[in-house]
């Protein structure tokens, strides 16, 4: 039987007209949101404030990683109107701050980096006031594809570790950690003024010396943002949660994550990686 939630993790079921008005604004572009794919529990929350994580390059994963609720197999072509047709949605909804994020794409030679970009290229065409953060996928390694991102007009380049090096064979098969945190080192050196950020997910079986040595190497990188949340599991056929951190434990975390000196932390157990992002770089 699925593990019971405890009382410091309920989230109230979405329905408000915002929600109701974004949820039909995806459906007539057929655009996709990684809110809606991986089933977030803060969607009703984040769509009622207007603002959602759109998830571009289709909406089926080359990955297979444990943790995930997103389709895996043999993803579609890429629809050559969705970077304008983000944009434009955007601008529908006011948006000031804006995040868009992928599937993997390795059937793609650079990961789809030049999509990330073109997509850049029409959020700041049409919204030129609006900040972009770019929630990206490893490219397996590429980087060429990175810097292809890091041309783009971004403010913030996002790539999430997930969680800590011991458990990647458990929870992200097909990554590395040291290909992750390389990632956000090069961006950083790339472009200085482009705040990086990524997030890790607990409960997975990790034990906080694991989490403090990571959090340690992140800041030795110059990565500027964290987010650490609780896992849940998405469906039956995923990771189960090995054990639900109670909100304390992500306070203290915050803390110890605050003192290395990080610019921002989101650390709670609702915390995803676009939770609250617009409050991150203020």
């Amino acid at each position: 039987m699925p593990r019971r939630h405890p009382d410091w993790i309920k989230v109230k079921a979405p329905g408000n007209p915002n929600y109701l008005r974004l949820k039909r604004l995806m459906r007539e572009k057929n655009l996709h949101t990684v809110c809606e794919e991986a089933r977030c529990p803060n969607i009703g929350e984040c769509w009622g404030n207007k603002t959602a994580t759109f998830l571009i390059l289709g909406d089926t994963c080359t990955r297979g990683c444990r943790f995930c609720a997103i389709d895996k197999g043999k993803p579609v072509a890429l629809d050559p109107e969705e970077p304008r047709n983000v944009a434009l949605t955007v601008k529908e909804l006011g948006l000031d701050h804006i995040v868009v994020t992928s599937v993997n794409r390795d059937d793609l030679p650079d990961g789809g980096a030049a999509h990330f970009a073109k997509t850049v290229f029409w959020i700041k065409s049409i919204n030129p006031a609006t900040r972009v953060e770019l929630l990206i996928p490893d490219f397996d390694g590429n980087m060429n594809a990175l810097e292809t991102v890091m041309s783009s007009a971004i403010e913030i380049l996002n790539h999430n570790i997930e969680t800590v090096p011991r458990l990647y064979g458990k929870v992200r098969p097909g990554h590395t950690y040291e290909r992750s945190v390389q990632i956000l080192k090069h961006a950083k050196e790339l472009r200085p003024e482009v705040l990086t950020k990524t997030g890790m997910m607990l409960g997975v079986g990790e034990t906080r010396d694991e989490v403090m040595a990571a959090l340690h190497d992140l800041r030795a990188n110059d990565v500027d943002i964290v987010t650490l949340g609780q896992y849940l599991q998405p469906s039956p056929k995923l990771l189960k949660v090995e054990r639900y951190l109670h909100p304390d434990e992500f306070r203290e975390f915050k803390d110890a994550a605050d003192e290395l000196g990080f610019r921002h932390v989101e650390s709670g157990p609702l915390v995803r990686s676009s939770y609250h992002a617009w409050s991150h770089v203020q």
